[in-house]
């Protein structure tokens, strides 16, 4: 059997149309120039992306060390000078949700830093699991006032939180991946 000599590509002319797209050589690969522009233009995009996920964050980071620093100080100005009776106990609760939450939000920011490659968290997503903990604390002291709060009600009442918030974000991934 003999075999047919292959060209070799130096020897196709560039106006040859490629066989598998009808197109010419040329057109078909494109320029040095025109892919770093597109990679530098994707660069870009990602910078200013990242920029404006951080400027995000440190705002929330701010809130946060509002929400805490005033959370705190009206909850124990509260706690030594209010009697205890319904509105101060409504008040109690609403300024441990706030104190909590706000002291809660450098903590799972540096989490999300560390453990969240894929899909970084925006400060909606900080706030959010900051709230977590916050409602925990309100509910787990609610519980307290009333003696019924145990330890396996309080491990069944976090692990409720954490799972619903790890379906908040496999959701959050899954609709930013389509």
């Amino acid at each position: 059997m003999s075999e047919t000599p292959q060209p070799q590509p130096s020897s196709i002319p560039s106006s040859t149309p490629i066989p598998s797209t009808g197109l010419p050589s040329t057109a078909a690969t494109p320029s040095k120039k025109s892919v770093s522009a597109e990679v530098s233009a994707a660069r870009l995009a990602q910078h200013l992306r990242r920029k404006r996920l951080r400027a995000d964050q440190n705002g929330a980071l701010i809130a946060g060390g509002i929400m805490a620093g005033m959370g705190w100080v009206l909850l124990v100005r509260l706690v030594h000078t209010s009697p205890p009776l319904a509105f101060p106990r409504w008040l109690f609760f609403i300024l441990l949700f706030l104190a909590v939450t706000g002291t809660v939000i450098p903590f799972v920011w540096y989490l999300n830093q560390r453990l969240s490659r894929y899909t970084p968290a925006t400060s909606g997503v900080l706030l959010r699991q900051s709230m977590w903990f916050g409602m925990f604390a309100v509910t787990a002291m609610w519980l307290q006032l009333t003696r019924s709060l145990t330890a396996p009600i309080a491990f069944f009442l976090a692990l409720a939180m954490g799972v619903i918030e790890v379906f908040l974000r496999l959701r959050e991934r899954a609709s930013s991946n389509s």
